[in-house]
């Protein structure tokens, strides 16, 4: 459907059915939280190269963490010409009008790596409570007991409770036993590592530093946990796991500062998402996408269909596989990782 036909309907207020579209007519928009993250940059090339490659067109727009502006960017979007959505949300629940207003026009709607709990959006993610069962267990490899800290993700974001599902299911029995101590358990706002490492400090304060580990549920959370246990000489002491596969969190691993970090390619992620994109705007409905399996692990239990991918796990040991990927150089992952403790990917 051309633009000029489709905002006009807009602007009349018809609804539209999701019919069939040839590719070249595809318009994605994608809406993201706060694209300064540096992750969402490598997405985005991976969104825009297979759109590119099936014909199909991307516009996107960014909420720069503001519920409100991620509600004006999808009308935007809307009114911009895209005909199928996709959507980081930045809080899974305040987003929802917009899902509303998404399916009273027909426009199919694809929820980003965060879950949105409305059956009419396509997830697609890794499986995240697997995510947390792997932070947790990189985390006890290292430490078996003691007084552990859990910095998790936005609670406004329902990845945060299922990476913390997932921790829970490795150390749970051990918390239950007295093994495992749990001596903090702070959401952090925005993922906004200086909110991660602001409840590190106290968690901190209120122990007298007698902290034995920290799970933290992603990569920027793990780096504000890391400032705060280096300001009273504990980084690398203390084991810290991640996720995401940021450079500068690969660095620290390689530097011995993080335990490490759960590596959720998201080319791939950014690829499927566009190839489910085109699927959806020439007409296949949410459950008959390649791939599709029912998901009802939100915190409502909403069932959707969705696409879970497999993660992986990065310590020292195994940093080759990111530098084999071509995720990250030589020269970011290993900067400053000398001498005999340096790991042999650095070598």
């Amino acid at each position: 459907m051309k633009n000029l036909l489709w905002r006009g309907l807009l602007f009349t207020g018809l609804a539209l059915g999701a019919g069939s579209a040839a590719a070249k007519d595809i318009v994605v928009g994608v809406s993201w939280s706060n694209f300064q993250e540096e992750r969402w940059k490598t997405d985005e090339a991976a969104i825009k190269t297979k759109l590119a490659s099936l014909g199909a067109k991307y516009i996107s727009a960014d909420a720069q963490s503001n519920n409100e502006k991620q509600l004006s960017d999808i009308e935007g979007l809307i009114t911009k010409g895209a005909n199928v959505l996709i959507v980081l949300a930045q809080d899974s629940e305040a987003v929802l009008p917009a899902i509303s207003r998404a399916k009273a026009e027909g426009i199919p709607v694809i929820s980003y790596d965060r879950l949105i709990e409305d059956p009419w959006a396509f997830y697609i993610s890794f499986d995240n409570r697997e995510v947390g069962r792997l932070q947790a267990q990189m985390v006890l490899n290292t430490k078996k007991s003691g007084n552990f800290a859990f910095i998790k993700g936005n609670s406004a974001d329902p990845n945060a409770d299922l990476l913390f599902a997932g921790q829970m299911d490795v150390l749970g029995a051990a918390i239950k036993a007295g093994t495992i101590k749990k001596v903090g358990e702070q959401y952090t706002d925005g993922w906004k590592p200086e909110v991660a490492q602001r409840n590190m400090e106290q968690i901190l304060t209120a122990q007298n530093n007698k902290v034995d580990a920290v799970v933290a549920s992603n990569d920027g959370t793990a780096g504000g946990a890391i400032a705060a246990l280096a300001g009273v000489g504990l980084a690398g002491k203390v084991p810290v796991s991640g996720q995401d596969a940021d450079k500068a969190a690969l660095n620290r691993i390689a530097r011995g500062l993080q335990t490490g970090t759960v590596w959720k390619d998201s080319r791939t992620l950014g690829t499927k998402a566009a190839e489910i994109a085109v699927q959806l705007g020439n007409g296949t409905a949410v459950n008959k996408v390649t791939g599709a399996k029912p998901f009802n692990g939100g915190p409502r239990k909403v069932n959707v269909s969705g696409l879970l991918l497999k993660p992986i796990v990065i310590t020292k040991t195994n940093l080759n596989v990111i530098l084999d990927a071509k995720w990250a150089t030589k020269a970011e992952v290993c900067a400053g990782a000398t001498g005999a403790a340096a790991p042999a990917a650095c070598k």
